[in-house]
């Protein structure tokens, strides 16, 4: 397993032997309050509904599609979003997509994932957010980035996934972002993503 750094990339291809179906997990806890208040009431914590979303682009930038709790699969079938976690409690994967590469269209050159608070809560209020990626047939954790930013955003182009020559590159974005849905965001995902 790889543990990547802002804006680092790392070929998945090289990871495994047979890349074909991957698990993009993507976790977060909200922020522990300190002091008297935050530990009286509500155990010192308040839930965080951050929404997981992964968008299509082809080469230029342009958007095929995009899944997110409001759309749960890809219209080619190849990348499932398994459903939404409106707390962010709990250890492990909070929001799970899953993406099987042979599957996916021709023209499909980039997948963005991000991830949004649809409520506008802000990243001030979130800890521990990570992205990471599983090889499905094997189990194995292949890369993870954990986002160590915290902020006023609303948003994050965490991660992506890119063509390269055959293979696929995975790169740690952690790109702040003010939209609090997928669309809001496009603009910036393309300009994080798209080489």
């Amino acid at each position: 397993m790889v543990s990547l750094t802002k804006n680092q990339t790392v070929s998945l291809s090289k990871q495994t032997s047979s890349l074909n179906h991957l698990q993009f997990g993507l976790g977060w806890d909200p922020l522990k309050k300190k002091g008297l208040f935050g530990g009286l009431f509500g155990g010192g914590k308040d839930s965080i509904d951050l929404d997981a979303g992964c968008v299509l682009l082809d080469k230029s930038g342009k958007t095929l599609d995009t899944i997110w709790f409001r759309k749960l699969k890809s219209n080619c079938g190849s990348v499932i979003h398994q459903g939404d976690n409106l707390t962010g409690e709990g250890d492990g994967d909070d929001e799970v997509i899953n993406v099987d590469l042979g599957r996916l269209p021709a023209q499909v050159e980039y997948l963005a994932f991000t991830v949004n608070s649809f409520r506008g809560q802000t990243f001030n209020e979130v800890d521990n957010a990570f992205c990471r990626v599983v090889d499905q047939s094997s189990k194995a954790e292949l890369a993870r980035y954990k986002l160590t930013e915290q902020g006023s955003h609303t948003g994050i182009i965490i991660a992506s996934l890119a063509r390269n020559n055959g293979s696929w590159d995975f790169t740690a974005h952690g790109k702040a972002s003010t939209g609090r849905t997928i669309d809001d965001m496009n603009s910036d995902i393309v300009a994080a993503v798209v080489r």
